[in-house]
This record gives C-alpha cells, sequence and structure tokens, in this order.
C-alpha cells in the first residue's frame, strides 16, 4: 500500500482545526520530517505544543524530543524531562512498550542533568495542568 502524505494532510489539517489533540500531534510529525508538507521545526513545534498542553502522551512525548534535540527550540532538558514525564504519568492504559518508551526517554535525559535539574523538571510536572 502506499502512502499518500498529501491526503494524510489534508485529514490531519480537519481534525487539527477541531483541536484533535492526535491530530496536531500526527500533522506536527509531518511537518517535522517534512512529508506532505516541506520540513518545517517551528511549525511542528507549535503542534507539538498544542496536543502536549491538551495532556496527550504522544504529544507530549513528541514535544520533549524536539526540546531534547533543540529542533525548532533551544535544547532544554529540563523542559524535555519535564514532558517525558508526563507523557509516562499518562501511558498508564496503554500497551507496557509505550511507557517503557517514555521512561526510556526521560531516563536517557536525565544522564545529562544535575541533580537540581531534575528536581526542578520534577516539580515543573507535578504543578503542570491540561490546557482542556
Amino acid at each position: 500500500m502506499q502512502r499518500d502524505y498529501d491526503q494524510a494532510v489534508k485529514w490531519y489539517r480537519l481534525a487539527v482545526d477541531q483541536d484533535h489533540a492526535t491530530a496536531q500531534d500526527n500533522l506536527g510529525y509531518a511537518f517535522e520530517h517534512g512529508q506532505g508538507v516541506p520540513q518545517d521545526y517551528a511549525e511542528a513545534l507549535k503542534l507539538y505544543r498544542r496536543s502536549a498542553e491538551q495532556g496527550d502522551p504522544d504529544g507530549q512525548r513528541s514535544l520533549g524530543h524536539m526540546y531534547e534535540s533543540g529542533l525548532g527550540v533551544p535544547r532544554d532538558y529540563v523542559r524535555a524531562h519535564m514532558w517525558f514525564s508526563l507523557a509516562f504519568a499518562g501511558l498508564r492504559s496503554s500497551g507496557p512498550e509505550w511507557r517503557e518508551r517514555a521512561e526510556n526517554d526521560r531516563d536517557r535525559v536525565a544522564v545529562n542533568m544535575t541533580p537540581a535539574q531534575i528536581a526542578e523538571a520534577e516539580k515543573l510536572a507535578g504543578e503542570w495542568k491540561p490546557s482542556k
């Protein structure tokens, strides 16, 4: 089966207009990787943030990767750790492999952080509230 990124983007945009968090994450991925749209890290970041702020664990994990990698935003391990922690907490009902991925993401970033930075990330995650 051949992938039709143009059609996928069309449908994701319609769902994004309805504020659908999963579509925001998926369209963000399209912009991050240039699938059906020109690669645009700033647009990917914006879409991931919208998804993450609604409490979508996939959007949170995607946003964490942007902060970890410094794509479209300055590299920020504290923010990356925070978003990965939130994704891990939000993936309770998902399969164990998804939780493990989020946990591995968080732990990978923690290696580059001081104890104070980890404490700050945990504090931010604890204070975070979804926008919806």
